[in-house]
Order: structure tokens, then sequence, then C-alpha cells
């Protein structure tokens, strides 16, 4: 009969143990349109998207930035930081499953001991002996209300916070690095631009002083040419000092020493590619930083579960076996041998309304992941619409901007002829190629910025369509 109520009490707390006490879990609601505010000449995503996944810096075509690209995935420090956190949260989660399962330990004990004359309750007995035990040990919580596996299921969700975690990171990497690589970029576009500036100027200087020489020109004249030239090699030093530094910068992403790296100055120009962009709603399974915001919440739902299991009993199944021996008696024979078996039930009686408080808390940190979840939504969406809006006005600033370079150089090829005919000063000379230069520049910058967009906006969709 006691044998049959020992088989009973496991058999009815597996009955008990399809109980859960975390709520139901469902998504928190966040505000998906229909579709983008912006529209642009973007390329639509679908499912037979040539681009490969994850490796969205192809649409530039530059086999640099692919090599730098590939650098960074091996060496960069703080995504091997990520690769770290995320494999401590997989071994987290993996230790949290194993509390569903019994533990089971083994023991092997020889002692030889010997008893004080003035033991406390010593009645007789030999005052020296042996102990050789061998022996297991069986210990299984029931889990009664789910607190293990809700435990387990919030291990599992932050696992897959730090896996999406580890995905932006991985996605906050390329962008960055291919953000300074495309300002480099433009930096070297500035180096050419100023390079020929500056054969011109010299020309200029030299023509301005054989003129001077021949009585054709002022000393004011000679003295402009020179300022102008003498300036313009300013900006030189300066923006080579601009590119060392975000040469610098790409050395870091890398995961190299700035004072081994570097990068040879590139002649060619690169072509605005364009962006794959899906409907709204796929945004939220794009996202990594949204996925984890997501699965936090799920975490901290079963978090609530964890803390109402707390305030019922916790029902253990323990067990041990094994031989026990005094003494050189061979070990392992049926008289030797010895075992224990039966279910503990601990339960709460007073605590001051510590479980209940946990209650409070869990509830409220699942309140706090699910508004911050709708803020990263929100922000999310308000990132892609800023970057296609920047994208769409930067295109037609663009095609202004090239309206004034034309315009420009016509202005400083009209300032040339009337100066050498005598119909203007140089003055008139002088500001129409610093107004040229000027609009060069801005060009320049302009197609940095529209490369750079098409970055951002990859960002913040998530990467790669697929």
């Amino acid at each position: 009969m006691p044998t049959a109520r020992l088989l009973m009490m496991p058999a009815l707390a597996v009955l008990l143990s399809g109980c859960s006490f975390a709520p139901a879990y469902a998504p928190p609601p966040a505000p998906v349109g229909a579709a983008f505010m912006e529209q642009g000449p973007w390329t639509p995503a679908v499912p037979a998207d040539a681009e490969p996944r994850g490796e969205w810096w192809g649409m530039f075509s530059d086999p640099v930035l692919d090599d730098l690209e590939a650098r960074a995935s091996r060496a960069n420090p703080s995504l091997a930081a990520a690769v770290a956190a995320y494999d401590q949260a997989r071994a987290l989660s993996t230790q949290a499953r194993a509390g569903l399962l019994p533990e089971i330990d083994a023991t092997a004990t020889a002692q030889r001991t010997h008893r004080s004359d003035n033991a406390p309750l010593r009645s007789g007995g030999p005052d020296a002996y042996t102990i050789n035990q061998l022996g297991a040990s069986v210990a299984y919580e029931i889990d009664l209300w789910g607190r293990l596996r809700n435990l387990s299921a919030g291990a599992d969700d932050r696992a897959q916070a730090s896996a999406a975690d580890l995905k932006s990171m991985r996605l906050s990497l390329q962008a960055d690095l291919a953000d300074d690589y495309l300002t480099l970029r433009g930096l070297d576009a500035q180096l050419r631009l100023l390079s020929v500036t500056a054969n011109a100027y010299e020309r200029a200087l030299e023509l301005t002083q054989i003129r001077h020489d021949g009585g054709n020109a002022t000393a004011l004249d000679v003295a402009r040419a020179q300022i102008q030239l003498s300036t313009l090699k300013a900006q030189i030093t300066d923006v080579g000092a601009q590119r060392a530094l975000m040469e610098h910068a790409v050395a870091a992403l890398v995961g190299e020493s700035a004072s081994s790296f570097s990068l040879a100055v590139v002649t060619t120009s690169l072509a605005y590619p364009k962006v794959a962009v899906s409907a709204p709603s796929r945004l939220l399974q794009r996202r990594p930083d949204i996925a984890a915001a997501e699965r936090r919440a799920a975490a901290a739902n079963a978090d609530v579960g964890v803390a109402r299991a707390a305030q019922f009993p916790a029902l253990m199944l323990d067990g041990s076996g094994g031989w026990q021996t005094a003494g050189r008696i061979n070990l392992l024979q049926v008289p030797n041998t010895f075992w224990m078996v039966g279910p503990q039930l601990l339960g709460p009686v007073f605590d001051g309304g510590r479980r209940r408080a946990g209650v409070v808390a869990s509830r409220a940190a699942f309140d706090q992941a699910s508004a911050n979840y709708r803020a990263v939504v929100l922000n999310a969406f308000r990132d892609v619409e800023d970057q296609m809006a920047l994208a769409n006005r930067l295109a037609v600033e663009a095609k202004d901007q090239m309206d004034a370079v034309t315009a420009a150089r016509r202005s400083v090829e009209l300032a040339n002829i009337r100066y050498r005919q005598g119909v203007a000063t140089y003055l008139d000379v002088v500001t129409s190629q610093t107004a040229a230069l000027t609009a060069e520049q801005a060009e320049i910058q302009l197609n940095t910025r529209r490369l750079q967009a098409s970055v951002n906006l990859t960002r913040a969709l998530g990467g790669t369509w697929s």
C-alpha cells in the first residue's frame, strides 16, 4: 500500500504539471501603416531577389569595400564581443532547460573514522571503523505550476534576443564601415578636384606674372592669383588630414592598427544603387532590433509566470540508493544495498509580501518591455521615412547642383575671355573660379551624401530583403 501511494503521487504531479501561470503571450501591438509615405525610385522587394542576403554592400560593386567588409567580420572586436554575448545567452538557455530533467549524481566514499571517547551519546561500538559506500541520488522538481517551463522559455527568448542583437551589431558595423568608406571616397574625389584646380591656378599665376612683366596686368592681379593658389594648397592639406582620420576610423572597424593600415586613393566614381523596399509590415520581421525588443517582451511575459508560480508549493521527488559496508566486506552484494525515495512538498507560509511584490515587479517589467518594443518600432519607421525622404530630396538637389556646376564652369570661361580681352579685371576671374570650385566641391559632397543615404536606408530596412 505505501508503495502504491508513492507511485500515485508522481502520476498526480504529472497531471498537474500541465499548469502554467504565464499570461497568454502575443507581440505587443505596434502601429504599422499600409505603405510608406515617401515615394521614390525604389526597387520593390520580391522573393526572387538575386542580391545575396546580408552582403548588401555588393550593390556598390566595389571590390575594395567587399574586402573591407570581409575583414571587419573576421576581426572587429565589438562584433567578437557580441558573438561571445550570444554564446553566453545560449549556454544560459541550455542551463535553464536542464532544470526540466532530473538531476542524477553519483557518490563513492571510502572513509576511516575514529570516535572520541567523550563523544555525546556515545554508547558502545568500535572506536575506529571503516565506511565504504557506492551509490547514486536523484532529485527532480515536479513542475506543478510551470515555473521551470517558464524559466526555460524566458531563457530561450533571451537567447533569441541576443541572436538579434548580434545581427543588429553586425548590420551596424557593416553600415558604419560602408559609410566611412564612402566618406573616404568622397575625400578622394575632393583631392582629385583640388589637384586639377591647383594645376590650373598655377598656370593662371604664371600667365598673370607674364602679363604683369609685359605691363598688361597689375601687381594686384598677381597678388590675387597667388592668394588663390595658396588658399587652395591649404585646402588640399586640410582634406588630406580629413582623409587620414577617416582612414584611421576604417582601420579600427576592420580590427587593424591605424599605424600599419592604408587605403590607396581611388579614382573611379560609384553609381547610385536602388535599394529594395518591401511593405511596412515586413519591417517588423526584418529589423533585428525590433526582433530583439519583441523577444525581450516575450521573456518578460514568461517571467510573470515564474513569479506567480513562486507563490505556490514546490514538489520535489528525491531518491538515493547504493551499497554500503564497514571494513573489507565485498561491497556489491544484496545485503549491502540501501535506498530511499519519497516526495517533499515545500510551500510559503509567510514571507512579508516578498513573492507578491515579485509578481507586481514582473508585470511592470513586462509593461516596460512592451513599451520599449513599441518605441523601437516607431523609431524604425521614422528611420525608414527619414532616409527615403533624404534620398528623394538629395536626388532633386543633385540635379540642381549639376546645373549650378555647368553654369559656374561657363562663368569661368567667359571671365577668362573677358580678362584676356582687357574688358574685365582679374578679380572677375578669381570670383568666377572660386564660385566654380565651391560648386564642384558641393557636388562631390552631395554625391557622397546620396551614396551614404543608400547605406542608411539599407540599415533602416534591416539589410537586404529576403
